[in-house]
């Protein structure tokens, strides 16, 4: 199923090939976008199976969703195996109950958190923060697609452990076995995975 997965994240223009501009400032020839997978429930279910058997083995009492592209996939995961849900607020309000985190837990309780993707993985650990500072226990993120520039070493250097279901590499030689990729597309792209990899 995972490669069926990244031709259809391709097909719907989720993933991209080109010059673009990157919110650090660095000008990518690649652009994955799977907020869009909202308008295509085919897929998104797709995705969600393929992150939920990842999470068979695992040992958790919730999920929880990073908004907002990991919120939907979550949210399936969630009705499909009643796995009780758990989200963090991305603007705390000062008014009514003032919570961080939506949902019902305890002190204690073990969260995955479910999010798209990783680059460098300094954001997960702002991710992270609003459930332990709960009392909840973060041990695992999953990710449907790693960007393999040194995500996964890092949060292991911080004592979490990362799951993903698409390694960047495997993500482009699919598509080029396939040919929906240019053997340039495709030399470019792993050219500047490699070369933006943090030590």
């Amino acid at each position: 199923m995972k490669k069926e997965v990244i031709y259809d994240l391709y097909s719907i223009g989720a993933i991209k090939f080109g010059n673009f501009t990157l919110i650090s400032g660095m000008v990518s020839p690649i652009y994955i976008n799977l907020r869009i997978m909202v308008s295509y429930p085919e897929i998104l279910e797709k995705v969600a199976d393929l992150i939920s058997e990842e999470l068979n083995d695992l040992d958790f009492d919730l999920i929880a969703g990073i908004p907002y592209t990991a919120l939907p996939i979550t949210s399936i995961i969630s009705v499909k195996r009643k796995i009780p849900m758990v989200y963090a607020r991305k603007e705390v309000k000062d008014y009514g109950t003032k919570k961080k985190i939506e949902g019902i837990f305890k002190k204690g309780d073990v969260c995955v958190v479910v999010d798209d993707l990783i680059t460098k993985g300094d954001s997960k650990f702002e991710t992270a923060e609003p459930f332990e500072s709960e009392g909840l226990i973060v041990k695992d993120f999953v990710v449907l697609v790693d960007r393999e520039q040194g995500g996964s070493d890092l949060l292991k250097k911080r004592g979490y452990n990362l799951h993903s279901i698409i390694p960047i590499t495997e993500l482009l030689d699919t598509l080029r076995d396939n040919k929906n990729i240019s053997e340039e597309d495709y030399s470019k792209a792993k050219k500047f995975i490699e070369a933006n990899k943090v030590a």
